[in-house]
């Protein structure tokens, strides 16, 4: 799916797909949609999780479908409808919905966090709200849909363990922003068992901002931050605006910033490029971002 906001850069803005499950609004960020189709018969996969529609092959590369519905909640969906196909973490999976509605441009700024009420932190599958013409529009959580059907597809950190502890990693400061406090304390628990423990985590690119200009009024910058680790998809300010204001800034520009984010594909990667970040990876490869992270400061 073509988009414009994959041109632009910094920009605090992203695009989201408008569709409909068992009458309620959803949405989906443009960026993870490779295309929309119509449903297709599919081809059931024998004593797999009841989320999974089947297995199908348009154009010969096989993707896996999965019923929205069930994952909401609201029973099974009957043959028909559209999937949607998407790509993130090096995967394409397809959503089966009801209907499409359209595409709203929308800043971060105007996404609000579910509260308690919506579901624990651990639990819930939306991750933030937007009002659109006084309707409101769940944005779920497609990467914990998925990785709650085949925990395979979350987090390595068992490739963590294998690298072993340096000592010389206490020494550096990174700051870490992720607006999913699940995500963030499994980051926070991957590096600190590879040896970086001086960790400063933060739930969007804006609180991550904000200390590091505290830490650059109180001139206790290079002490503080050696490393910014930054999410894309964050409510408030994205990964790609506070990269953005990290490398227009003289006196901040030097800092490493690395993109760890689900949304790491070629067109985003490129984007990352023309921000400035030093490096980018997908989010199951937390072993490689130690590495990475060496690479950068040891």
């Amino acid at each position: 799916m073509d988009s414009k906001i994959l041109m632009e850069s910094g920009t605090n803005e992203l695009e989201v797909l408008e569709f409909v499950v068992a009458g309620n609004s959803y949405g989906i960020n443009v960026a993870k949609v490779k295309e929309i189709i119509q449903y297709q018969e599919v081809t059931a996969v024998p004593n797999s999780n009841p989320a999974i529609e089947g297995i199908f092959m348009p154009r010969d590369t096989m993707i896996t479908a999965i019923d929205l519905r069930q994952c909401i909640g609201r029973g099974n969906t009957e043959p028909g409808g559209l999937f949607i196909i998407t790509n993130f973490n090096h995967l394409d999976i397809a959503f089966h919905v009801d209907q499409v509605i359209g595409i709203h441009r929308v800043s971060w700024s105007e996404i609000v966090k579910p509260n308690a009420t919506v579901g624990s932190s651990d639990e819930s599958i939306s991750t933030g709200i937007i009002k659109i013409d006084g309707k409101l529009i769940i944005i779920l959580d497609f990467e914990k849909i998925v990785s709650d059907i085949n925990p395979e597809t979350g987090l390595k950190v068992e490739e963590v363990a294998a690298i072993g502890a340096n000592p010389t990693r206490a020494e550096k400061a990174i700051l870490i922003a992720e607006d999913s406090i699940l995500l963030n304390r499994m980051i926070v628990e991957s590096l600190s068992k590879a040896g970086y423990t001086r960790l400063i985590h933060t739930a969007n690119g804006q609180e991550a901002y904000d200390k590091i200009l505290e830490f650059k009024e109180s001139g206790t910058l290079n002490d503080n931050v050696q490393c910014v680790i930054t999410d894309i998809e964050m409510p408030i300010m994205d990964g790609h605006r506070l990269t953005k204001l990290i490398k227009e800034d003289d006196s901040l520009k030097s800092i490493p910033v690395v993109i760890f984010s689900s949304l790491v594909n070629d067109e985003m990667r490129r984007k990352g490029e023309s921000l400035g970040a030093d490096a980018q990876l997908s989010k199951p490869e937390i072993g490689n971002l130690v590495h990475l992270i060496d690479d950068l400061l040891l």
